[in-house]
């Protein structure tokens, strides 16, 4: 929900939003005192992300405080901080002004425990970094810590030295500290894009308007992000690291860590790779949203390098494919194809094909006349041959494309589509080129009987707390080629190998069925956004379908084992064509 704006602004929301809903890709940065210990505390290595060690290891204020006198970031360069930026395709940078520490980045008059007054540095690196953004055309935003501050005995998250919580003012602290400093860093350092508030915890909603109305009447046009509390702001930040599962209305983020965590931490080295970060970026413009990728600089002002090297190969094929990202819109499907994804623009439709192709590239249910068809990227764009039909006997509109055998890039190569009118695309769920279906929880009917416990939906699309065999999930879709299917299940697991097998499942066309028993056949790695977990695969067995066109497709369990009582935790079925 978008917070009431300041009556300053001459802007509608849509004009104040319109950047960020253009920029699509922006660099967080988690930099702070919490960069010195890098995740150990008297040889000790603290478990958790490296920017909360002050509270996982419970270090007195007093003892944390002695951290700044060492902090002496004497390779920090703004410049090479915001190229870095630039050259990933990246238009707006987000650094941490205060975290929950307590410790500002910036030379503040509210508080002297501050990098420029604090620290041997002396300096103000955000007034460097504000001149570096402005130099390249970055827009510089904020986060700020408006609730947590475990430095200040009035302020939330420090139950170690601060235990008596009846003695704490709240308002007292946004009085001395919290709003006078929002105020500093939206009045020294020229225009700023965005306010990033965070964990507002027990906010009152009093409270968290007056951090909202701050911003709104310095800088009007400044956005709030919506972890402000009690749904106010101008967009929704996602959990962290959390890509919804479907496309999701609205203006929406998803914040995320390059490693597992957030802030430096020295023994990290669980980076994602490359591949997988640039195919998320794909997946969240594809669903209409952000993506805020973090680095975490060392004590000494240094991004790790493999984050630098990361960023680097994103931002390389931005530079080929950027105007697929760039200000563009949701895809026009309500599920996900299997061969890729799919974002728009006015009159144009970006194909981002993961799954090259042998030559032909089979589209169904685009209504829309294509009027050109090209690759975006290389010096060949010239128009590819297509042909478009409608199949009645299946109701699929069916596009043809002849496509070169070599995929122009390595990893996600973007066909154009220039269209007439606005894209008109079957709601329904149709197949890929090659007859499969993949069936996600996300996009499922559920059916219980109203003495069965209710089958819920977790925040990766799966189905969970299924334990009763009275209830089924189905699905809608479209049948292109009739034959033999197999019927497999993707049911979601961690890497911990937290999954429960053994279930009877059956699956249902008409009055056709198979049944079968979830066993690991083997594991993939899930689509959604967090890198720890997976998808269990288990054939159930074949199902015959023999006529095209729509069906429904009813998944029910005949037997649950309840050894572990994990239940079934079902991501999604699949219906692929046998050979033959």
């Amino acid at each position: 929900m978008a917070a009431k704006k300041a009556k300053k602004s001459k802007k509608t929301q849509d004009q104040r939003m319109k950047w960020w809903r253009d920029a699509k890709f922006g660099l967080f940065i988690h930099w702070g005192l919490y960069a010195s210990p890098a995740g150990t505390w008297k040889g000790k290595k603290i478990p958790g992300i490296g920017e909360w060690i002050m509270n996982r290891a419970q270090i007195p204020v007093r003892e944390y405080e002695r951290l700044a006198d060492d902090f002496n970031p004497v390779k920090f360069d703004a410049e090479e901080w915001v190229q870095m930026t630039k050259d990933a395709g990246m238009k707006y940078l987000v650094i941490t002004a205060k975290h929950h520490d307590g410790f500002a980045l910036f030379k503040s008059a509210s508080s002297p425990y501050n990098i420029a007054d604090a620290t041997p540095f002396k300096r103000d690196p955000i007034a460097e970094l504000a001149k570096a953004c402005k130099k390249a055309g970055i827009r510089l935003c904020f986060y700020y810590s408006q609730k947590q501050d475990w430095h200040h005995p009035d302020a939330s998250g420090n139950s170690w030295d601060f235990p008596d919580k009846s003695k704490q003012n709240f308002n007292k602290y946004m009085r001395e500290k919290g709003l006078p400093q929002v105020r500093e860093i939206l009045t020294q350092y020229g225009p700023i894009g965005l306010i990033w508030y965070d964990t507002p915890q027990d906010i009152t909603p009093t409270q968290a308007k007056k951090f909202v109305q701050q911003v709104y009447d310095i800088q009007p046009d400044c956005l709030v992000d919506g972890r402000a509390g009690h749904g106010i702001g101008d967009y929704e930040s996602m959990g962290d690291n959390l890509i919804p599962p479907a496309r999701v209305e609205g203006d929406w983020e998803t914040p995320a860590t390059l490693n597992d965590t957030w802030g430096f931490k020295s023994y990290d080295h669980n980076w994602k790779s490359a591949d997988g970060l640039l195919l998320r970026l794909v997946d969240i413009v594809s669903k209409g949203g952000n993506y805020l990728l973090n680095v975490g600089p060392t004590d000494k002002g240094v991004i790790p390098k493999p984050s630098v090297t990361r960023l680097k190969q994103i931002g390389k094929w931005l530079a080929k494919n950027g105007e697929a990202i760039y200000g563009t819109s949701a895809s026009p499907y309500p599920f996900e194809p299997g061969w890729g994804r799919i974002t728009a623009k006015k009159g144009k439709l970006y194909l981002h094909i993961f799954n090259w192709p042998d030559g032909e590239f089979v589209l169904h249910g685009l209504q829309n006349k294509v009027k050109k068809a090209y690759l975006l990227a290389g010096k060949n764009q010239k128009p590819l041959a297509c042909e478009q039909e409608y199949d009645q006997a299946a109701d699929l509109n069916v596009l043809r494309l002849a496509l070169p055998k070599k995929a122009p890039d390595r990893l996600a190569s973007v066909v154009v589509l220039d269209i007439k009118g606005d894209p008109v695309l079957d709601q329904t769920i149709v197949p890929d080129g090659d007859g499969s279906l993949t069936l996600e929880s996300y996009n499922a009917q559920i059916h219980q009987p109203k003495n069965a416990a209710p089958l819920t939906r977790g925040r990766f699309g799966t189905i969970e707390n299924w334990f009763n065999a009275q209830n089924r999930v189905s699905w809608e879709c479209k049948i292109a080629k009739p034959g033999k299917y197999d019927v497999v299940v993707l049911s979601q697991t961690e890497h911990d190998g937290s999954w429960e097998g053994g279930h009877k499942l059956k699956a249902s066309i008409g009055n056709k069925s198979t049944s079968g028993t979830a066993r690991k056949k083997e594991e993939r790695d899930n689509p959604r956004a967090t890198s720890y977990l997976l998808d269990v695969v288990s054939p159930i067995g074949q199902i015959e379908i023999a006529k095209t066109g729509t069906v429904i497709l009813s998944l029910k369990a005949e037997k649950i084992v309840k050894k572990k009582g994990l239940g079934i935790k079902l991501r999604a079925v699949q219906l692929i064509p046998m050979e033959g």
